[in-house]
């Protein structure tokens, strides 16, 4: 795969990603910033920013002209908000990428903002904090979250924001915002797929060349400093108990980033996993059990999720923690190692078959990275892991004062499932 990687006069990145077997192409904007750039007063202002972009601009008036010229060119078309991100994109036929950088590019570049759009936005927003209350499957994270990083801490806060703040937002806290975050240095812009190269980097520099550089954003570092297991249980009538159990992992670009992406696939990733076999297929005590770690600049996380009767949630705590333990202290085995090894690398090859999943990869990774990690590189990584890592790194994370397990349930005995967090 060819990266082309060009630096406009402001600071801003264009990476360009020729795919000649594909008839599609993706264009995304991805700027590096998100929920964890906000004060407590401002949290959920980025989320809702996401969707403003959507509302309309000095050449598109309002929300249903952007999506039907969208729609009318069969495109694929959507936006994100993470804590260290905020993203737009549009997929279409190759044929159609000049379009789709225009729309994509106006948005970007000239919404307007209106305040009677953002009056009635504000419901639409609140109605999706609704929603999520309603899914605590989606919304045991955000209990996971403030647990790890502190409710104080902008990496603890929701991404979507409270109400309270959604219903205070005005235009001059939207432009604030813009002005601050939205920088050239902290932004990248992609093509992936099939495209005519000079043609699109020519449209590019003259539609992103003319934003003024200015200083790139700041973010309140984390410092990690948490000595006892902690627990977190948001009390709720549902049929199913939600839970996480996690410990502080590592940030990007840390050197066993690749040992723990083994370590969590061993453990937690595939319907092969161990968790996955000791919990659901051994005991019945889940439909759905998985492992994950998030990696953010600073800091990081691993968690397991699973979902689970109410009254077996003390002994898939204690099935989860007996398989920390064992890894801890039991070195994998050569075709375990192999299998976790072979399914990492299979994933990623399946990822980036395609013009957006290429895109996507891309441009987190010269924000996260300050470079593009190309596939053959990321192998390298993953094969050098041994089992001697694994069992160093689950002894560095798996350890008792690190353990954080978030809950939502019916359940009122904090003490009881607290005293069960020992490895």
């Amino acid at each position: 795969m060819e990266y082309n990687l060009h630096t406009l006069k402001n600071g801003l990145r264009v990476m360009l990603v020729p795919m000649p077997g594909t008839t599609t192409a993706t264009f995304i904007v991805m700027t590096g910033t998100g929920s964890r750039y906000e004060n407590e007063k401002e949290n959920g202002l980025a989320h809702f920013l996401e969707h403003m972009f959507f509302k309309g601009t000095k050449k598109r008036k309002t929300a249903p002209v952007i999506s039907k010229e969208l729609e009318e060119i069969g495109s694929v078309y959507n936006a994100f908000t993470a804590k260290d991100r905020t993203a737009y994109f549009v997929k279409v036929s190759s044929n159609y990428i000049d379009k789709g950088i225009d729309v994509i590019s106006d948005m970007f570049l000239n919404s307007t903002l209106p305040q009677k759009e953002i009056e009635k936005e504000r419901g639409t927003i609140i109605q999706e904090i609704d929603m999520y209350e309603d899914m605590p499957r989606a919304s045991i994270g955000d209990v996971f979250e403030a647990l790890i990083f502190g409710a104080e801490h902008p990496l603890g806060r929701k991404i979507i924001g409270p109400k309270e703040n959604i219903r205070t937002f005005n235009k001059k806290d939207f432009a604030n915002y813009l002005k601050r975050n939205y920088t050239p240095e902290n932004t990248v812009v992609c093509v992936a797929g099939s495209f005519k190269t000079t043609k699109v980097l020519t449209k590019i520099r003259r539609e992103f060349g003319s934003i003024k550089p200015s200083q790139q954003p700041t973010l309140v570092p984390f410092i990690e400093a948490q000595d006892a297991p902690r627990i977190a249980i948001k009390e709720k009538k549902t049929d199913q108990t939600q839970l996480i159990l996690g410990v502080p992992s590592y940030p990007y670009e840390h050197k066993d980033e690749y040992v723990l992406a083994v370590l969590t696939t061993i453990l937690g990733v595939g319907m092969s996993s161990r968790l996955f076999i000791e919990v659901r297929e051994k005991r019945g005590l889940a439909y759905s059990v998985h492992a994950s770690d998030e990696k953010y600049t600073d800091t990081g996380s691993f968690s397991v999720q699973a979902g689970i009767e109410h009254a077996k949630l003390a002994e898939v705590v204690e099935t989860i923690l007996k398989e920390f333990k064992k890894i801890k202290s039991t070195n994998v085995s050569a075709d375990e190692l192999k299998k976790a090894k072979s399914y990492i690398k299979g994933t990623m090859a399946l990822a980036l078959e395609t013009s957006d999943g290429i895109a996507v990869d891309a441009v987190s990774s010269l924000l996260t990275a300050g470079r593009v990690l190309k596939r053959e590189e990321i192998y390298k990584k993953i094969d050098r892991v041994t089992s001697a890592d694994i069992k160093r790194v689950a002894n560095d994370l798996f350890r008792t004062e690190k353990l954080n397990l978030a809950v939502i349930g019916p359940h009122v005995e904090k003490e009881k499932f607290l005293s069960l967090l020992k490895v």
